[in-house]
C-alpha cells in the first residue's frame, strides 16, 4: 500500500483557448477540403472523425435509422465537454438534426484547432 495522499487530484485544464467554439456552425470554407468530403460522402467523414475521437468506427452509422440523430449529438457534446466549449443540449440538438455534416465539421476544425488529445489514451502517463 502507498503512502498517504498529500494532494488532492487536481481538475483537469485543457487549454488556455476561449471556451467557445473555434469556427462557427456554417464556416465551411475554413477547411473546404474536409466540407467536401462531409458534402459528398457524409457517412464516411462521420466515420473517419468518430475513429478519430476513439470511437467505434462504425457508431455514426447508427444515425440512418431515424431522424433525431443521437450519435451526432452525443459526439458533438463529448467534443464540447472535452474542449470546455460553452453550449447547449438544446442547440446541440438542433444542429445536430438538422445540419449534421456542418456538425462534424465543426468538431473536425475544432480538433485540428485546439491540437489537444481528445482520447483519454492520447494523454502521456506520468
Amino acid at each position: 500500500m502507498d503512502g498517504p495522499v498529500w494532494t488532492q487530484p487536481q481538475p483537469r485544464v485543457l487549454s488556455s483557448e476561449t471556451d467557445e467554439w473555434s469556427s462557427g456552425i456554417c464556416d465551411c470554407c475554413d477547411d473546404t477540403k474536409e466540407c467536401c468530403f462531409a458534402f459528398w460522402c457524409g457517412p464516411c467523414f462521420a466515420c473517419k472523425i468518430s475513429r478519430t475521437l476513439g470511437q467505434c468506427l462504425c457508431l455514426p452509422l447508427l444515425d440512418a435509422f431515424g431522424c433525431i440523430r443521437p450519435i451526432t449529438l452525443s459526439m458533438r457534446v463529448f467534443v464540447r465537454q472535452q474542449y470546455d466549449i460553452k453550449g447547449t443540449l438544446c442547440n446541440d440538438c438542433l444542429c445536430s438534426t438538422f445540419c449534421p455534416q456542418c456538425v462534424w465539421c465543426q468538431m473536425s476544425r475544432e480538433m485540428k484547432k485546439r491540437k489537444l488529445p481528445t482520447m483519454l489514451s492520447d494523454i502521456v502517463q506520468r
